[in-house]
């Protein structure tokens, strides 16, 4: 169990924490001299139990709150002091309303200095801490009169403590590991060794983990956890670890950096959050106030970003997006604490909802029903209500580090669907699944009602048409899903209903047993459609109608307007690219203009067709084959 104090300056909470563990909380020369705690203070000490406790002695004064809330974001009991002679006072209730936004739940009220005081004082405070405490969470929470001067209730408040570490609820060890640094040190002959609170899943030597926000990797080299020397630690202890990484110093590390699995690192700037505005601000807060955010042991400055209007009274509850100035690590339920702009007040808090909140469209109402379903503390709790308004799925990598929770420790519900796609895997819901795929039937069902003389769109165009919501390797996994399924043919580029088909009038397939040998006879260099209709004696736009019918057929396709090729062409020329590919690796302009001795022009035309058609993918004058397009997949003539 980890304990951290609060409560405000001079209450006696480093003293206390001597009569406890016998230990001296205070080690540095200033804070000596001054008397007071000015940054975090380290003990560990048994309490009669097996385990060591790790104690985390928070300042009480009101210029370095920004110190407590780096020591209190990992406790799991807190003890907060209240001094007999003085009673509640302003950094009292600021550490109460922190140790509250924080969500610690487990906490015991130490009553110190009552040597100084008569019984009724002790009354009278005590009255004074219950009020304080009524109106919260930790109402009701034992309050214990105390002297560390004489040692009255010291072996009490010990016994107390005792029973709280037996109740404490274990960490997540099953995700991965994350560590909220707290400080950063040179030891000689070791290097550099961080301490802080493990979050979350397990570390041992040898392990290789990465700083976050950075990304620098490093390897644990030694351990301590719980102040003593291990070859492991896990979730809930305080550790020590021992780094070693490329010219890694203490300089590259700062307070409130995070040690985290690779798995894990995706730093962010933009978190939604569900806020609370503290009862005892004195007026309401604004949309877009510059604040200082506290998340684990960082303090990073930004705005808030209310979504449900433009500005939130005191006691108020409000979806909120967190902007910051620097990059963070975060994972879905951490707990965040805002202070003003001057960091003098805290204002509230809340809990994060979702790391990796987007830019825009948040203030929409589909957005709002999002971080509504994002409430629940569990991933099995939030995915019921989140995928139904997933219409482009949910990338299982980014679930995994938004939750922390490793893949093969997920319970999907029924109505889950895992879909393969270009970019990874996505998950749906089986009715929004099934939805995309009869919207696309629907939309090319109404495309062919509305355009008889149309074989069909081609992909590109069916996804404008049907579904131009989806992200295009989404819409090519409906796609390919209902071709398998024979709910939709493909003839060359054209999407189609089966049985639906282009015919051609008696007098179109008349003039087409005209045109097309010479369009067969000229080989590479078909004729244009002028060109067509003087052969012939035909006026031209009869000709170019005819030619367009037969490209949506599927029997041409048109390279440039009024330039058309049969299909058995443009495989042939297909065929050639993809045997100078093979050869060369890529397509050279020059040498296809050589091979099929055309001009540059034609040439440069035929491959800039090849683009748009996915044969062929542009590297400036060279041209590479794309592995998935239908043309190199089936690369034979026809």
């Amino acid at each position: 169990m980890i304990i951290g104090t609060a409560g405000h300056i001079d209450h006696g909470k480093t003293a206390l924490l001597k009569a406890l563990t016998g230990q001296e909380g205070d080690r540095r020369r200033e804070e000596r001299l001054r008397g007071i705690t000015i940054d975090l203070g380290y003990l560990y000490a048994s309490l009669g139990e097996s385990d060591l406790t790790g104690f985390i002695d928070v300042p009480g004064h009101e210029k370095f709150v920004h110190n407590m809330l780096a020591g209190a974001c990992g406790i799991d009991c807190v003890l907060l002091v209240v001094a007999a002679d003085d009673g509640v006072m302003p950094q009292t209730r600021e550490h109460l309303a922190i140790i509250e936004l924080l969500g610690i739940r487990r906490a015991v009220v130490a009553m110190t200095k009552i040597d100084r005081v008569d019984e009724t004082r002790i009354a009278e405070v005590h009255l004074q801490i219950e009020a304080l405490l009524d109106a919260g969470p930790l109402a009701g929470v034992p309050i214990l009169p105390v002297s560390s001067v004489t040692g009255e209730g010291i072996d009490a408040l010990r016994s107390l403590l005792i029973e709280q570490a037996d109740d404490v609820r274990a960490r997540q060890q099953d995700g991965h590991f994350r560590l909220a640094i707290d400080r950063a040190f040179s030891v000689t002959g070791s290097g550099v060794v961080v301490t802080g609170t493990a979050f979350a899943g397990r570390v041992a030597v040898g392990d290789e983990l990465v700083l976050s926000p950075s990304g620098r990797a490093v390897r644990v080299r030694g351990l301590h956890a719980q102040n003593q020397k291990a070859q492991e630690a896990q979730a809930g202890q305080r550790v020590a670890l021992n780094l070693t990484g490329d010219r890694l110093s203490v300089d590259d590390i700062s307070r409130g950096d995070w040690l985290v699995t690779p798995e894990l690192q995706a730093a962010t700037r933009r978190i939604d959050i569900e806020f609370t505005l503290l009862p005892s601000e004195t007026r309401e807060l604004r949309h877009w106030t510059p604040v200082h955010i506290h998340l684990g042991a960082q303090d990073v400055t930004g705005r808030i970003a209310l979504l449900e209007g433009e500005c939130l009274a005191p006691g108020g509850h409000v979806h909120a997006q967190l902007l910051l100035n620097a990059p963070a690590h975060v994972v879905h339920g951490d707990r965040v604490v805002l202070r003003d702009q001057s960091a003098k007040r805290t204002l509230g808090g809340g809990r994060v909802l979702d790391p990796f909140a987007p830019p825009r469209n948040r203030h929409r109402q589909a957005r709002l029903a999002v971080l509504r379903a994002l409430a629940g503390d569990t991933l099995e709790d939030i995915l019921p209500g989140l995928l139904p308004s997933a219409i482009n799925g949910l990338e299982p990598a980014l679930l995994e580090r938004q939750f922390n929770r490793p893949r093969d420790t997920w319970r999907l519900p029924d109505e889950a669907l895992e879909i393969n796609t270009r970019v990874g895997p996505r998950l749906f819901e089986r009715g929004t699944w099934e939805y995309l795929e009869q919207s696309l039937v629907a939309a090319l069902q109404r495309f062919h009602e509305a355009q008889p003389d149309e074989l069909g769109p081609d992909r590109d165009r069916l996804r404008r048409y049907a579904l131009p919501q989806l992200e295009r390797p989404i819409y090519l996994a409906v796609l390919e899903a209902v071709l398998a399924a024979g709910t939709i043919e493909a003839s060359g580029p054209w999407l189609h209903l089966p049985g639906h088909r282009v015919r051609l009038t008696e007098e179109e397939e008349a003039l087409k047993t005209r045109l097309w040998p010479l369009l067969e006879a000229a080989r590479f260099d078909p004729p244009w459609v002028r060109d067509l209709a003087n052969d012939l004696d035909v006026e031209e736009d009869r000709v170019r109608h005819l030619l367009r019918k037969l490209s949506r057929i599927g029997e041409l396709q048109q390279v440039v307007k009024d330039l058309f090729y049969p299909e058995s062409t443009i495989r042939q020329l297909a065929s050639q690219v993809l045997d100078m590919e093979r050869q060369s690796g890529v397509i050279r302009a020059a040498a296809f203009r050589d091979q099929i001795q055309l001009g540059r022009k034609r040439s440069i035309q035929l491959l800039e067709h090849f683009d748009r058609i996915g044969l062929t993918r542009r590297f400036g004058n060279e041209r590479k084959v794309r592995p998935d397009s239908a043309l190199a997949s089936e690369p034979e003539v026809r």
